[in-house]
């Protein structure tokens, strides 16, 4: 079994940055489900910074202060994001050719 396959990617990281991992044999383990929960808050929040993000970037008055804000937290939603799509992509069960 490769590491893609027995290892889920976790929606966090070490304080270091470095990814974190769970092995389970069941998806409904607590760690497993409060990763679920963590990635739903994730997504939801993804949701809240893209309208606003949006709203600034239509307001032909926004400032530099708050285009960079808006900015700033699109990345960190869009690392988040990005962290998810890997994270269920690896765990979709591989086709044989």
């Amino acid at each position: 079994m490769s590491t893609a396959d027995s290892l889920r990617l976790l929606p966090w990281t070490t304080p270091e940055g470095k990814p974190c991992h769970l092995s389970t044999d069941s998806d409904d383990s607590r760690l497993s489900r409060l990763a679920d929960d963590l990635e739903e808050a994730q997504l939801d929040s993804g949701e809240q910074v893209l309208a606003g993000a949006r709203a600034v970037l239509s307001d032909p008055k926004a400032g530099e202060r708050a285009v960079r804000f808006a900015l700033t937290r699109a990345t960190e939603c869009l690392a988040d994001l990005l962290r998810i799509a890997v994270s269920r992509g690896e765990r979709i069960p591989r086709r044989e050719p």
